[in-house]
Parts: C-alpha cells; sequence; structure tokens
C-alpha cells in the first residue's frame, strides 16, 4: 500500500518534531519513524543527503545502495521506498518543500536549472568531503531560519536558502560531468555510433520504432533522459535532440542528393510514416523542403 504525504505536518510527525513552516521542512533522518521508509508519495520536492549506506532505495521503478555522501531527489508524485539494513541506522538529512513554495517567486522563475529532480536512482550526486560540509551548511541554514522567530523576511530568507542548496547540487552536478570527461567524450563517440547504427541502410529500428528519440538513446546507456541530456550538453554544448536532429539531417542529405531517393523512401527510411512529417521536420531544420533543397544543389 502507498502512503501519500497531504502536509508539512504529516511529514513532520514521521520524525516527531514540530512544524515551523506550512510548507518547507528539515529533518534528521536520524529522528525518522521506520515507517518513513515504507513506499510513500511525498507529495513534495526532496533534497535527501545519505549520510550512510543504510539500505537500499527503491524510487522510479529503480534501486540502488549509496556511500555515504550521496545525495538524490525526489519530485510530487513519486513513490520512494527502502530496504533498511537492520545493522546500519539511517543517517542524513532531508529537505521537503511544496510546491506552491515556489509559484509566483524568483526561486520559481529560477527552478529550470534544477532539472535533476528528473534523474533516475542511478544518477545520484556523489559529493567530496568538502560538498558535504557546503550542503551540511546549507540543510542547517534552511533549519536555523525556520525555527528562528517568524517575520516579514522568513519566507524570502527560506526561499533563498532553498535556492542556495539547489544551486550548489547544480555546481555539484556540472563539477561531476567535468570529472568524468573522459567518460563523457566515449559516451558521445558511442551516441554518434549508436545514431549512425539506427539509420543505417538495413536498420530495422526506424520501421519499428519511428525516429531515434533520447529516451531512447539514453536508454543504451541506462541513463535517464535528463542526466544524458545533460552530458550532451555539456559536452557539445548542443542539447541530444539537436544532435540527433543533426545526424538525421545528414542522413537524409545523403539519401536525397547521393543516392536521389525519392522523398517518401527518405521519410520511411528515417522512421517518418508520412512523408509531410519528413518535409516539415527537414524544412524546421533547413529552411527550405527537401525538393527546394536538391533543387538549389541543381542551380
Amino acid at each position: 500500500m502507498i502512503r501519500k504525504i497531504e502536509n508539512i505536518d504529516q511529514f513532520n510527525r514521521l520524525f516527531n518534531q514540530p512544524t515551523h513552516h506550512p510548507l518547507v521542512s528539515v529533518a534528521n533522518l536520524a529522528d525518522a519513524h521506520l515507517s518513513l521508509f515504507e513506499p510513500t508519495d511525498f507529495g513534495m520536492y526532496c533534497v535527501v543527503l545519505m549520510d550512510a549506506d543504510f539500505g537500499e532505495l527503491i524510487l522510479r521503478g529503480a534501486s540502488m545502495q549509496y556511500k555515504a555522501g550521496t545525495v538524490f531527489t525526489m519530485k510530487p508524485g513519486q513513490v520512494v521506498s527502502m530496504n533498511l539494513n537492520a545493522h546500519v541506522p539511517p543517517k542524513g538529512w532531508m529537505l521537503a518543500f511544496r510546491p506552491e513554495l515556489i509559484v509566483n517567486t524568483g526561486l520559481g522563475r529560477d527552478f529550470y536549472m534544477f532539472n535533476f529532480f528528473d534523474y533516475e536512482v542511478r544518477d545520484a550526486l556523489t559529493l567530496f568531503d568538502g560538498e558535504r560540509r557546503i550542503m551540511l551548511n546549507c540543510f542547517n541554514t534552511i533549519l536555523s531560519e525556520l525555527c528562528a522567530p517568524d517575520d516579514e523576511f522568513t519566507g524570502h530568507m527560506v526561499r533563498l536558502g532553498i535556492g542556495q542548496l539547489l544551486s550548489y547540487c547544480r555546481r555539484f552536478y556540472d563539477r561531476q560531468f567535468d570529472t568524468k570527461k573522459i567518460r563523457s567524450s566515449e559516451l558521445i563517440q558511442q551516441f554518434e555510433s549508436i545514431l549512425e547504427s539506427y539509420l543505417a541502410d538495413g536498420s530495422d529500428l526506424p520501421r519499428r520504432l519511428g525516429p531515434p528519440q533520447v529516451a531512447w538513446c539514453s536508454g543504451q546507456f541506462h541513463l535517464s533522459a535528463n542526466y544524458f541530456g545533460d552530458v550532451v550538453k555539456n559536452e557539445l554544448g548542443i542539447t541530444a535532440k539537436e544532435f540527433i536532429r543533426n545526424k538525421m539531417i545528414q542522413k537524409a542529405i545523403l539519401l536525397l542528393v547521393d543516392d536521389g531517393l525519392p522523398i517518401n523512401e527518405v521519410a520511411s527510411h528515417l522512421g517518418f510514416n508520412y512523408p509531410n512529417h519528413f518535409t516539415r521536420f527537414f524544412k524546421q531544420a533547413t529552411g527550405k523542403s527537401p525538393s527546394q533543397y536538391k533543387k538549389s544543389l541543381e542551380q
């Protein structure tokens, strides 16, 4: 049975702690009631610092055990649970905030930067010791503000604290991409190879699956589409979707010009069910329809 947390009061009862703010809470996992780790939809954005390897996390259909100093995130609607290690007590911190907190605020405006809430469990952030101390300071800063007497600045300061913590997460994720640069370069090479094989003569993938999609490509690396997209953007400066589009256009031009195939056959080769869909795709990318493109080369 899946439990759903409806509000911050309900969340705080799982830690036997008072509610200081109706939309935000910071809690110590060492104080958590064991029912916290049963299948639960927290209905909130959550950032969790695992400060011990105390069990197997099950989230978004995947499971993972994390070493101490790992951060993972959740968003409303996702169900999480843990198979606890009976010999290792829970240790770490958890920030939870309701979606209403960010509506029509600067934090909400900048929230697009924090797409790690869509990452899979295997994409968790592994902190260096100095980064872990920074994250602990962020949790403590938010907690201190929550526990301070309420005044006209409370809401603003709490959002600033959350924004700072999330910004550090983004910075540390970018560092994690950088420290895996060799692996990232290899991933790009494999990405290109996978696309070429997908679109190669004789491949039945376009017929069965349609044009290549980011989600399918990321799945070949066992990465979430968002994490995979961030690696590609960090390495190439363009999105994975743009990279796929460029490869498809290159292939389309080869088939149209060098092989002289008619438009409907090119469309079918690339996975489009209807030639007009391919024509629209081609024109959006090149500024010309396939027939206009061929004529421009003949002039």
